[in-house]
């Protein structure tokens, strides 16, 4: 038999939380076959077996804290049952009770005539169900009903606006009756309230969050970028780049691109600060924030600064892919120099991001919507419209580095020409 314990769990994760465990005491188990799923404050981790067997024993049930080394479960050899739990002692069983001396026998007499049993007592009548409707007047429809079928409006409850009765009211009165009706007119609606306690993960992000309020001198700037070249780019190559590159040309690619260039002129919001020093990466790890249900996670995609808008748009989809089942590991989230959020997927106009500390610029897309441009000659056109907006630390970047990256990054997306000849 061996035991299964908690892992290590990368750096500065010490402990953990049951989140589920996959297979009941006495199911078989195959080798490296995933046992039970443990959360931690940043990502979800698999505890898989190390040989195949059975699983005899759980030891800490879903929702209990685990530190690392600690014992989940043991797993025995194939086949291997259940420790038994310590049976009863038998109950002594009950002496038999001594056969009665039979009584003498008597003459027999002529046999009372049977009384008659007593009439049981009548049950009370149910009490009608109470209305709200007694004190208003009927509709014309709700009176036909009631007449037709000889009702007492006092009888049906009421759901209607005010305590009224409704022509549906005496349908469902009609079809179910009494308590039927009762309770088909009243729908359950659960409890009032319901407490869930927060995941590791969800208290991780309030900490994170808070910490950037905290600590940073946020401030957000604002700009817009008229869309219409990128999606023409788009509708152009996207059924080409697909077939080339097994993967679907979306608008990440082009922010992420726009957004490296625009931070190479820029280093300020490519660093951060550490203790009284400014740090300058000259590396371009850009993470992309991603909505999952267990809460917000930010997976990294490194070295863009080299890497193809085909490679990029690849890792993106993969990372997306690992956050929705959960695969994330603490290597995939960790080292961002900038991060990108897109509220607009979500229907979001405008917002203001919170910095992913310590990084000192995160960049806030939003939803595309035709706006009406006034054009250099005057004239007045509609133009897919996205609102750009750029949270920075004003601790490192000043507000015209601020400033002045929100329209390189316009005018990349407006001309994507520029990435090319990197203008």
């Amino acid at each position: 038999m061996a035991d299964i314990k908690v892992p290590t769990l990368g750096e500065s994760v010490s402990e953990a939380t049951v989140a589920k465990w996959f297979k009941k005491v006495g199911d078989a188990v195959a080798m490296d076959e995933p046992l039970v799923e443990l959360e931690t404050d940043k990502v979800t981790v698999e505890v898989r077996a190390e040989a195949a067997g059975t699983l005899t024993e759980i030891s800490a049930d879903a929702g209990a804290e685990v530190k690392v080394g600690a014992v989940l479960g043991a797993l025995g050899e194939a086949g291997a049952a259940a420790p038994a739990k310590k049976a009863e002692a038998p109950k002594a069983a009950a002496a038999p009770a001594p056969a009665p001396t039979p009584a003498p026998k008597a003459a027999p007499a002529a046999a009372p005539a049977p009384k008659a049993a007593p009439a049981p007592a009548p049950k009370p009548a149910a009490a009608p169900a109470p209305s709200l409707a007694a004190d208003y007047p009927l509709a014309p429809a709700v009176r036909h009903l009631v007449d037709d079928h000889g009702l007492d409006p006092k009888k049906i409850p009421a759901t209607g606006k005010g305590g009224r009765l409704t022509k549906a009211d005496v349908l469902i009165y009609i079809a179910g009756g009494g308590d039927r009706a009762v309770k088909a007119s009243v729908p359950d609606r659960g409890p009032r309230e319901e407490r869930v306690k927060m995941t590791r993960l969800r208290k991780k992000i309030a900490e994170r969050l808070k910490e950037a309020q905290n600590t940073a001198a946020m401030l957000t700037t604002f700009n817009e970028a008229d869309m219409s070249a990128v999606m023409a780019l788009r509708a152009k190559f996207k059924d080409a780049f697909e077939k080339k590159h097994g993967v679907k040309m979306g608008f990440m690619s082009f922010f992420v691109k726009a957004c490296v260039q625009a931070l190479q002129e820029l280093p300020a919001i490519n660093a951060e600060i550490q203790g009284d020093e400014l740090v300058y990466k000259n590396y371009y790890d850009v993470g992309v924030a991603v909505g999952t249900p267990q809460g917000l996670v930010v997976p990294v995609i490194r070295d863009c600064d080299t890497k193809s808008y085909a490679e990029i748009e690849a890792e993106i989809s993969g990372m997306g892919r690992k956050a929705r089942d959960g695969k994330l590991t603490i290597e995939d989230m960790t080292g961002g120099t900038f991060t990108i959020t897109n509220g607009g997927i979500y229907g979001s106009m405008l917002s203001t991001p919170i910095l992913n500390t310590p990084q000192s610029g995160i960049l806030g897309m939003h939803n595309i919507k035709q706006r009406a441009v006034v054009q250099d000659d005057g004239s007045i056109v509609a133009r897919p419209i996205m609102y750009l907006a750029l949270s920075y630390d004003h601790r490192i970047v000043d507000g015209r580095e601020a400033v002045t990256f929100l329209v390189r990054v316009k005018e990349a997306l407006e001309d994507p020409s520029r990435l090319l000849i990197d203008t």
